[in-house]
């Protein structure tokens, strides 16, 4: 089995679609480890499952999330 390099906030394609109303394919990779976690871009619902079922069912990366997270800070 190859390596797939997959980081978090990731754009992601997977070959079978959501069972969801939008029935959409993308997702975006929410948590990394032994464990994947992919937030359904249609829906918003999460989804884990074991990164072996991840790779298997992963059709294509469509983004790599290359910036950082801004988070708003309260100034005093």
């Amino acid at each position: 089995m190859e390596f797939i390099k997959i980081d978090l906030f990731d754009l992601v394609e997977m070959k079978k679609e959501h069972p969801c109303q939008t029935r959409s394919r993308l997702f975006q990779v929410v948590r990394v480890g032994a464990d994947i976690k992919i937030q359904c871009q249609g829906c918003g619902n999460i989804i884990m499952m074991p990164r072996f079922d991840f790779n298997k069912r992963l059709k294509k990366v469509i983004s790599h999330h290359d910036g950082t997270l801004f988070v708003k800070k309260d100034s005093k």
